[in-house]
């Protein structure tokens, strides 16, 4: 079965009059003679030609679209247009069949919603091979960039008892027969009775145990899933994504966000690198989808020129306050044009906001730094004028936020301040405070929600469409 070259391999190579077999899914078969063939590796297809007059005819009517094949022969060079080599087939063989009036992915255009609904079967389109073909480069390039710099992999629970972010939007996890739960005598469900002898849930981010790696080996990262039981139904949020989490200890809020700028733009030089075709492809993609648009609606930019803006440009990095005073005079919010007008100092900022400071004042990405205290997670260090902390926000234009991440509160009495403040019990995170009262040191992090990285990158609309099984309110299908 391995004895097969992938199409994308063959149509690089330049080679010609060899003989070889290629296996993969019939998109066309046109004139009972030319087969489209496509086996995922790359977007474009192979054009196998079958000597129909010697062929049985049963056979032939078995290459239908969405059929499997495998067929051998020569690969020659190609007469016809848009093909530079095609393969003259001595041999076809079905792998497995498709009933063409069943096949849901006939040979047209579908809309993204209604893929969504056969994502078992959206691999098989230009669009979504090109996806998570991007999607595998990024998370590649994750990996290589915190490598290259001597960083730990480190695989923090899935399961945890802590919720980092404090905002209780968490899935719960439970061996009890939820019917049916065994109570305390004052009626409450006793979890000292559940598998873990306590109240678990499914992570909403690794960073704290993260803290706890940096602090013995100084640079670590984790890559992996996070979920949030929040229920929205928007365009940028999922149940269930991944994210990239790096802490390093003896770094500080400047420090961070040179790594954090450094990430961003190594990986995205990766899959310019890697993924051409498909960038291309992409941005052809969404050339066509903005011509359906209002022209006051259209980005300005082409996909591939918002990646290289990316690049060309060092990110403006500027305080909150600073933002803060540059939005309240703005044009957009003295008109009333902003859906969230910009009151004054304390205001969370919106997307909207966040996006005229990348897309029009700056014309470039930018690093917000320095926020109020109010507005950010307890552990977030706190600087001297006592009202804001060491947190970064990276903004990058057409999506807004991009990488969240802060200097550390590593002073043990004022991060203990803080938690009594805002309601955190210290018993339940006495490890995490112990990270503070043993050598504890200046350190930082962050965090890159893969799906809006991928989403930034494909210039996808839909965070649902650059995962291949999203999971969101009532939706777990596949």
């Amino acid at each position: 079965m391995s004895q097969r070259t992938k199409i994308k391999a063959l149509l690089e190579s330049g080679k010609t009059d060899i003989d070889v077999t290629v296996k993969g899914w019939v998109r066309t078969f046109r004139n009972n003679q030319f087969i489209a063939l496509n086996d995922g590796s790359t977007n474009n297809t192979l054009q196998v030609i079958v000597d129909f007059e010697n062929t049985d005819p049963a056979l032939l009517k078995r290459i239908t679209t969405g059929a499997a094949i495998s067929a051998t022969g020569k690969l020659v060079a190609s007469l016809g247009k848009g093909q530079s080599v095609e393969v003259k087939a001595t041999t076809i063989e079905i792998l497995g069949d498709s009933d063409p009036e069943k096949y849901p992915l006939q040979p047209k255009k579908h809309s993204l919603e209604f893929l969504r609904e056969i994502a078992h079967l959206r691999f098989r389109t230009n669009t979504f091979g090109a996806v998570f073909r991007v999607r595998n480069t990024l998370a590649f390039a994750v990996h290589q960039f915190f490598q290259e710099r001597g960083f730990i992999y480190l695989h923090t629970p899935i399961i945890t008892a802590s919720d980092a972010e404090g905002a209780g939007e968490t899935f719960h996890v439970t061996n009890f027969d939820i019917a049916n739960p065994p109570k305390t005598e004052t009626g409450e469900i006793d979890y000292k009775q559940d598998f873990f002898g306590r109240a678990t849930n499914l992570t909403v981010s690794g960073q704290l145990e993260g803290e706890l790696g940096a602090m013995g080996m100084s640079d670590i990262y984790t890559f992996g899933p996070t979920f949030r039981a929040e229920n929205s139904n928007t365009t940028r949020h999922l149940a269930e994504f991944w994210m990239i989490e790096p802490e390093m200890a003896f770094y500080d809020a400047k420090d961070n966000a040179d790594l954090a700028e450094a990430l961003l733009k190594y990986v995205i030089t990766y899959a310019l690198d890697k993924n051409k075709d498909d960038i291309e492809f992409l941005t052809q993609r969404l050339l066509e989808e903005e011509k359906q648009k209002p022209q006051n609606e259209r980005s300005e930019m082409t996909l591939i020129e918002k990646l290289q803006f990316c690049l060309a440009n060092d990110f403006e990095r500027l305080t909150y306050t600073e933002a803060i005073d540059i939005l309240k005079d703005s044009t957009p919010n003295k008109k009333k044009k902003f859906q969230y007008l910009v009151e004054g100092w304390g205001t969370d900022l919106q997307s909207e906001h966040e996006r005229y400071l990348v897309e029009k004042h700056f014309k470039k990405p930018v690093i917000l730094t320095d926020y109020p205290k109010e507005i950010k997670s307890f552990y977030m260090r706190q600087n001297d004028d006592g009202k804001t902390v060491a947190a970064m926000d990276i903004l990058f234009p057409g999506i807004g936020e991009i990488v969240g991440g802060s200097q550390r509160e590593e002073r043990l009495d004022r991060l203990e301040q803080r938690m009594d403040e805002i309601g955190i019990p210290k018993d339940e995170l006495w490890w995490y405070l112990d990270t503070r009262r043993f050598g504890g040191c200046p350190h930082a992090g962050f965090g890159l929600g893969f799906e809006r990285l991928v989403l930034f990158v494909t210039g996808m609309g839909n965070i649902r469409d650059v995962i291949p099984f999203p999971r969101f309110p009532k939706n777990a299908e596949f």
